[in-house]
């Protein structure tokens, strides 16, 4: 269990022109976590609560308090040495866009109260057909829905539901060659399917005509290639690149679209408990915003994110352990009136924790999050916190 007392100078992220009110308060976040290695098979699962309490009422929340959960689970079975199978799935409910984010980007980067869910699943499936050459089929899906689904017609605005709400589902097949003993050829290709699933109307065509939630449904099509390679034992990195073709096959009008795909990552442990990890990625993200349509009956429908993250993990001291994670996105809106606008969402989080026992530990930290857009309020923010946990 932890607990933590914190300041937030802007919980509910709105725009610095509102001269947002910062807010005290503390946190109790209980967990559990099994895990089951079998001699073939492991299999894990776990449970993490957060209650938040803070000293002022949060925009668009009749309270002063956060409840967030996170469930989670993992399978792994390896039927032969050449064969394996995996299995895992993340269910959580929340108001944070880092706690309800899929993936490395962002859609939103708001803070939206109400129980707001978002799952992540994926199966793969490993197959080394040959000692040079393997299979990697895997299937990938999304499910975010915003529990502000209020009818658009009362309101007068469009909810957070039929604007956000969406299933999106990934299919990859990776061929795997080995090129080299530390090597690792790949060539792939990947279908992803994006349905906004809010059913609503979500804004206004120039001709007058509603925009529903599923005129932005898109079916991308990618070809990919790329390495994976062991530099040393503790130091690893993989690359996918190649380009993406999205069919918006719903929209008013033809929105057909070409575009980028990058992946990448680098992992380095450099000494005991002490590693760096960087990477990167560029891709089509569902759009945060509202339809804007233009004369021309074309829709904002997504966003093209190039992000990049690094975080670092370094033992101090013996008992004394520092961690620094970054993040900075570059998103640019396809479509309607925002077509071309950009987006730049920056984040920072600085942690220390002092390990008194391996079962007690406290850590103080601090979190910047700082968004500037050309289609969005500016706002920024900063939490400090300082806590405790216990772990048996």
């Amino acid at each position: 269990i932890s607990l933590r007392g914190f300041y937030d100078d802007n919980p509910s992220t709105l725009p610095n022109s509102s001269r947002p009110e910062g807010s005290y308060g503390f946190e109790v976040s209980p967990s559990i976590e099994f895990n089951f290695p079998m001699e073939q098979t492991t299999l894990s699962f776990g449970y993490v609560y957060s209650y938040k309490y803070y000293e002022h009422q949060l925009a668009g929340s009749s309270g002063h308090d956060d409840n967030t959960h996170d469930f989670h689970a993992a399978l792994t079975h390896a039927f032969s040495e050449r064969y394996s199978f995996s299995v895992r799935d993340s269910f959580v409910i929340g108001q944070e866009p880092d706690f309800l984010q899929a993936g490395n980007s962002y859609s939103t980067f708001q803070r939206i109260s109400g129980n707001n869910m978002r799952n992540f699943g994926a199966i793969d499936f490993t197959a080394q057909l040959t000692p040079q050459f393997g299979l990697d089929l895997g299937y990938a899906n999304t499910m975010l829905s915003y529990s502000d689904n209020a009818n658009p017609v009362l309101t007068g605005t469009p909810s957070y539901s039929g604007l956000y709400d969406y299933l999106d589902h990934v299919i990859h097949l990776d061929g795997r060659y080995q090129l080299q003993p530390q090597t690792i050829g790949i060539v792939g290709v990947q279908f992803r399917e994006t349905d906004f699933t809010g059913n609503q109307p979500i804004g206004f065509y120039d001709s007058g005509q509603p925009v529903m939630s599923g005129d932005r449904n898109v079916r991308s099509y990618y070809g990919y290639v790329g390495l994976d390679h062991n530099f040393l034992p503790d130091l690893t990195g993989s690359v996918r690149v190649g380009g993406r073709y999205s069919d918006y096959y719903d929209s008013a009008a033809s929105q057909n679209q070409v575009g980028p795909y990058v992946m990448a990552s680098l992992k380095y442990t450099y000494l005991p408990e002490s590693s760096i990890q960087f990477g990167g990625s560029l891709d089509y993200t569902p759009s945060a915003l509202g339809p804007a349509a233009n004369q021309s009956n074309e829709i904002n429908t997504s966003a093209q994110a190039g992000t990049v993250f690094v975080a670092v993990n370094h033992r101090i001291m013996p008992k004394l352990y520092g961690g620094v994670q970054a993040q900075y996105q570059h998103s640019t809106y396809f479509g309607g009136l925002y077509d071309n606008k950009t987006a730049d969402f920056y984040l920072l989080g600085l942690n220390l924790r002092y390990q008194f026992t391996p079962n007690f530990s406290s850590e103080i930290g601090y979190n910047y999050e700082n968004l500037g857009s050309e289609v969005q309020s500016h706002y920024d923010r900063n939490r400090v916190y300082i806590g405790i946990t216990g772990s048996y």
